[in-house]
C-alpha cells in the first residue's frame, strides 16, 4: 500500500512541474516576442525626421566670435539647412545666432577639439535650433553646416 501512494504522487508532482515549466516558457515566449516588436517596430521620431524633405541653405553673413573657457575663444561660421515647409525666402538667423552663442560660450578647447565633442554640441545646437524655429507644428530648420570653426 505504501508503495501506490508514492507512484500515486510521483505523477502530480511532475504534472505540476510541467505546468510551471509550460507557463514559464510562455512567459519568456510572450516577453521576446513583445521585445522584438518594439524593437523592430521603428522609431517615430526618426520616422517623421526622415519625411522632412531639404530645402534651401541659408548661410550666415558674417562668422561669430565666442569666448570659451580659461580665456579661449572660438570663431564660428555656419549655414542653416532649412526644410522644404520653409519655402523659398530664407530664415532669420538672429535667433539661430543666439542659441550659437548661448551653445558655446563657456565650453573647452578640449570639448571642441575632438570630432566627438564637436558632434555631441552641434546636436545639441540642432536640437535647440529645430525648437526655436518650428512654427505651426512645420519645421523651418533642419540642420546646421559649419562654414568656419577656429579656435584659440
Amino acid at each position: 500500500m505504501a508503495d501506490e501512494k508514492e507512484t500515486a504522487e510521483a505523477p502530480k508532482k511532475s504534472n505540476k512541474m510541467l505546468m510551471v515549466v509550460i507557463a514559464l516558457a510562455l512567459v519568456i515566449v510572450g516577453g521576446g516576442g513583445a521585445g522584438a516588436f518594439f524593437m523592430f517596430r521603428g522609431d517615430t521620431a526618426s520616422a517623421a525626421e526622415e519625411k522632412l524633405v531639404k530645402g534651401v541653405v541659408t548661410p550666415a553673413e558674417s562668422t561669430i566670435t565666442v569666448n570659451l573657457a580659461e580665456g579661449h575663444y572660438l570663431k564660428l561660421g555656419f549655414a542653416v539647412q532649412q526644410t522644404e515647409d520653409a519655402g523659398e525666402e530664407a530664415v532669420d538667423l538672429s535667433e539661430a545666432y543666439q542659441l550659437a552663442i548661448d551653445e558655446y560660450t563657456g565650453r573647452t578647447v578640449a570639448e571642441l577639439s575632438t570630432a566627438e565633442g564637436r558632434e555631441t554640441i552641434k546636436k545639441e545646437l540642432v536640437a535647440k535650433m529645430i525648437a526655436a524655429y518650428t512654427e505651426d507644428d512645420k519645421k523651418m530648420v533642419m540642420d546646421v553646416y559649419y562654414t568656419s570653426f577656429v579656435t584659440q
